[in-house]
């Protein structure tokens, strides 16, 4: 169990929530889990008890449904889910896309989705990432052009999260010249003619989480779902990086953390030339590395966490996040497994899926290379 119930300025409200999110996904997710793993997505009553628990959103004004609360309820929610095994992409909807129509979104367009993306009937993705191109977003070619009064969206994404099951598409499209000027957010409704799933993509881990190529043909898109000013998606999309590479930096440490409590379960019950795993100088001192740096990941993550909250962390403090937390979630999982032995590379181990699922970390969200380019640029 995941325990971090009352520190680093958590009260026992947090707690409390910490307690109903954990509840809720020993009742709804645990019972489900391998099915959402060999179905390759998650049921949409899932995404609607979810709300009905106030697990969606919770940063959300009371005006428009949700429960007003800071980003530490997001990343208590973030915890338990990783710390759970899974990879169901609620970070997508509750710590990623609200920003967007929270900061930047009109009053009509607050009220049309908000409350629906609390409640779990509106299931939300950021489509940002198309064929050919990821982390240089400036790149992007789908195209917006303004007919009247609605925009006409032709292009394709891919690599999009909750895009088999999403309602409502986050999307950055260009709308002007070349480069970071000439890109615009449009809020797009799924079920839009012109809008064509394609595959379900096949990944290497993360199987819960549906993961789709998106095509845009002639998409008649209002004029008045267009996000804050024509022209300027990339300022927004870097406001708002920070808060996205702290929820991926959050999911690593708590992965990596199940992947520790795992592992020295594991060797001190398994046997191994007359005594176990885990009494071997080798074993201990791997553990004592992988305890380390959970130690100092957590009081990383807290310091994140409040900086955020007070509108303090620099674009640079959150790519390091995400770096460092990445980076060191998968030597802590690869070194985990190792300390399994064969029964490590089993499916039926817990520590398999948690190694598949985490190797994307490193490149969604922005690359480790380009989160050091970043960091390195602020030097």
């Amino acid at each position: 169990m995941l325990a971090r119930e009352l520190i680093a300025g958590l009260n026992e409200t947090h707690a409390l929530f910490r307690d109903t999110v954990r509840r809720f996904l020993k009742e709804e997710l645990a019972p489900h889990e391998e099915r959402f793993e060999s179905g390759g997505s998650t049921d949409r009553e899932f995404w609607l008890k979810a709300g009905a628990a106030g697990l969606l959103c919770p940063q959300v004004p009371e005006a428009y449904g949700g429960l007003g609360l800071d980003f530490r309820y997001n990343a208590i929610v973030a915890e338990e889910l990783a710390y759970a095994g899974s990879s169901i992409a609620l970070g997508v909807h509750s710590d990623i896309t609200p920003e967007y129509l929270i900061h930047f979104g009109t009053v009509a367009q607050k009220e049309r989705y908000l409350p629906a993306m609390v409640s779990g009937e509106c299931v939300t993705a950021i489509v940002m990432t198309e064929p050919g191109g990821g982390s240089d977003l400036a790149r992007l070619r789908t195209s917006a052009r303004r007919v009247g009064d609605s925009f006409v969206v032709n292009g394709a994404k891919t690599f999009i999260s909750n895009g088999q099951n999403a309602d409502l598409l986050v999307m950055a499209v260009r709308t002007g010249g070349e480069g970071a000027r000439g890109i615009s957010m449009l809020l797009v409704d799924a079920d839009l003619p012109g809008v064509t799933r394609g595959r379900n993509l096949d990944k290497i881990g993360q199987h819960s989480s549906d993961t789709s190529e998106l095509f845009f043909s002639d998409v008649e898109v209002p004029a008045d779902r267009l996000l804050g000013v024509e022209n300027s998606g990339f300022a927004m999309m870097m406001e708002l990086l920070p808060q996205e590479r702290l929820s991926i930096a959050i999911t690593a440490q708590a992965s990596a953390q199940r992947a520790f409590d795992e592992v020295v379960a594991f060797t001190k019950q398994r046997g191994a030339f007359g005594k176990t795993v885990f009494d071997f100088q080798n074993t201990r001192f791997n553990l004592a590395d992988m305890a380390t740096n959970l130690q100092v990941g957590w009081a990383h993550v807290d310091w994140a966490v409040d900086r955020l909250i007070r509108g303090q962390l620099l674009p640079s403090e959150a790519s390091a996040a995400k770096l460092w937390h990445t980076e060191t979630q998968w030597k802590i999982i690869d070194m985990a497994l190792q300390l399994h032995g064969g029964s490590g590379y089993m499916n039926e181990y817990l520590i398999a899926r948690l190694w598949r699922d985490a190797r994307v970390l490193r490149i969604y969200g922005g690359t480790s290379e380009i989160m050091k380019e970043v960091i390195g640029r602020s030097l």
